[in-house]
């Protein structure tokens, strides 16, 4: 191999790292895909009648963890049944036959596959002390949360090391040179695939419970769900397509035929197609106010990257290296229809999902999704303009005079586009526009959330609904700069309104989890309320933040 050989693969490892870095970094802490959109009863209410069981509705379709949903009776009994799910709807039975409040704990799996946890409380008769939650809680382990992406990412490249490189070599290869390498390509995609999908349904887990990633107690449970199904499914797809695909990748370059007949192919491609729709099956398409127009337009964006980047994989690869002049004659003009119609369907795929999780033109600039859609399109701009100048160069037929300048063109073209898939390996972790709209919408109703940050820890503050009278706070503490969860010691909570000349009043704080406290109380005025959080890290670290938060009348 040559130095510029060696350069220019050293480069592209460079751009897979640094994708495969932005791909895992650090989301967001409140990064839920289903908002909790009401209760019944509602929560911090007082109700005279003892409900037989409590309602919770989301927006949109959830299913229950076993063992993640309780209901604590004001002398810490748990008095909750098994909870069920109907639809959008949690529904939890429960024998509230005691005086006081009552703490409800949950924790569910929304329709695109990722948990969502919280608490609250009711009261029935009157408001009494709040009862402990009796264990630690469950929120995510960091490593389990920063793994599922990792594994997501090998899944894409394996996709991308199988479609452009077998159509390529079905249509593409010239007959005299050796398939040995690139079916070594190919077979190292499939390995890939199937180890992605094993490890997305092993992590699935403890992602779900909220265990560590050696917690595989729910294994059974996923496995049952509808997205351990679309994986069991992908893995016996994957076989029958390996399968499929021996002949193709053992048959050596003769100038004879490879035996596939047409009968092959389709049912080849018939398999190819069913295994790619697992992929948004179980993600956020398949939670899409339009689910069946989003899965399949996913499925088309899926098919298009994997053509257009598994091909530019086997021009830069083997064929501008391997092939002669007559025949890269032959093929560039060929790939060059096959990119454009590539990057066609990439486009129009694109443009319609981001429409559906997008919903509308303010969500474009004011939500994280609708910037990441932006940053993505701004480089799917540049790949285009490098691509066009790539064709036009076939067009011309520059390659038999100066190759080098098609070879430079098409690495970067490649370069440009596996950025955009870091780009779009991070937009699939993020909340969507849609959801992130409703939990503004949440906050123009007076809800109140905000991050603070402290050189022990950073804090997330919410309040609801921040209005005069009776108030729940959440606060949850992570490592700084981080979203790795932190252990508190001891929660100290403040509040006053030095406008209207009142001291500061101890707000009472509960733990619920190593991170995770709350508290109900009474805010008796209007005002920009002065809160100060101090929270002990160690025996003898501590520090204090302060928030101020505009309480509505």
């Amino acid at each position: 191999m040559t130095a510029e050989r060696r350069r220019r693969w050293a480069v592209l490892a460079a751009l897979v790292l640094g994708a495969l870095t932005v791909f895992v970094g650090p989301a967001s802490p409140a990064s839920a895909h289903a908002v909790l959109q009401r209760t019944t009863p509602a929560a911090q209410s007082v109700v005279q009648t003892a409900p037989g069981d409590v309602k919770l509705t989301f927006s949109e379709g959830v299913s229950p963890v076993t063992g993640k949903i309780q209901v604590i009776a004001p002398n810490g009994d748990r008095v909750g049944g098994d909870a069920r799910a109907e639809g959008s709807t949690l529904i939890i039975p429960v024998t509230a036959d005691q005086r006081g409040t009552y703490l409800v704990s949950y924790r569910v799996i929304s329709a695109d596959s990722h948990p969502v946890s919280g608490a609250f409380t009711f009261s029935v008769g009157a408001t009494s002390a709040v009862p402990a939650l009796g264990e630690d809680g469950d929120d995510t382990d960091p490593v389990v949360k920063n793994t599922i992406p990792v594994v997501k990412f090998i899944g894409y490249a394996g996709l991308v090391l199988i479609v452009g490189p077998v159509l390529v070599l079905l249509f593409l290869w010239p007959a005299r040179l050796s398939r040995r390498v690139p079916a070594r390509l190919v077979r190292t995609g499939l390995g890939l695939v199937a180890f992605s999908t094993l490890g997305a349904l092993y992590l699935q887990a403890p992602y779900t419970s909220g265990g560590n990633i050696l917690d595989a107690g729910g294994l059974g449970d996923v496995v049952a769900s509808s997205f351990g199904t679309a994986l069991l499914v992908r893995l016996g797809l994957l076989i029958a397509i390996a399968i499929m695909l021996r002949p193709i990748l053992a048959t050596r370059g003769d100038g004879g035929r490879t035996g596939e007949n047409m009968v092959d192919l389709i049912v080849l491609a018939a398999l190819g197609t069913a295994a790619i729709f697992t992929w948004p099956l179980t993600g956020h398409p398949s939670a899409s106010p339009v689910a069946a127009v989003s899965v399949v337009v996913d499925a088309i964006h899926l098919i298009s990257m994997a053509v257009w980047l598994g091909g530019l994989v086997m021009l830069v690869g083997f064929l501008l290296r391997q092939a002669s002049e007559r025949e890269l004659g032959a093929i560039l003009p060929i790939w060059s229809r096959w990119a454009a119609l590539a990057v066609s369907a990439l486009l129009l795929a694109g443009v319609v999902n981001a429409l559906i999780e997008i919903g509308t033109p303010a969500a474009l600039t004011g939500t994280t999704y609708g910037r990441f859609i932006i940053a993505k399109t701004v480089l799917f701009a540049a790949v285009i303009g490098v691509a066009a100048y790539s064709r036009s160069l076939v067009r011309k037929r520059v390659t038999a005079e100066n190759p080098g300048r098609i070879r430079t063109a098409v690495w970067a073209e490649l370069a440009i586009t596996v950025v955009v898939l870091g780009v779009t390996s991070v937009l699939v972790q993020q909340t969507p526009a849609r959801t992130e709209s409703e939990n503004a919408v949440l906050a123009d109703e007076g809800y109140f959330s905000v991050l603070v940050d402290s050189q022990l820890y950073t804090l997330q503050v919410e309040l609801d609904p921040a209005k005069v009278g009776s108030n729940s706070m959440h606060l949850y503490a992570y490592e700084p700069g981080t979203t790795n969860l932190l252990k508190a010691e001891e929660w100290t909570t403040t509040a006053a309104l030095p406008a209207a000349g009142i001291e500061p009043i101890d707000v009472p704080m509960l733990r619920v989890a190593d991170n995770h406290a709350i508290s109900e109380f009474q805010l008796p005025a209007a005002g920009a309320w002065e809160f100060k959080f101090t929270l002990r890290t160690t025996e003898i670290d501590q520090a204090t933040v302060t928030v101020t938060i505009d309480v509505a009348s």
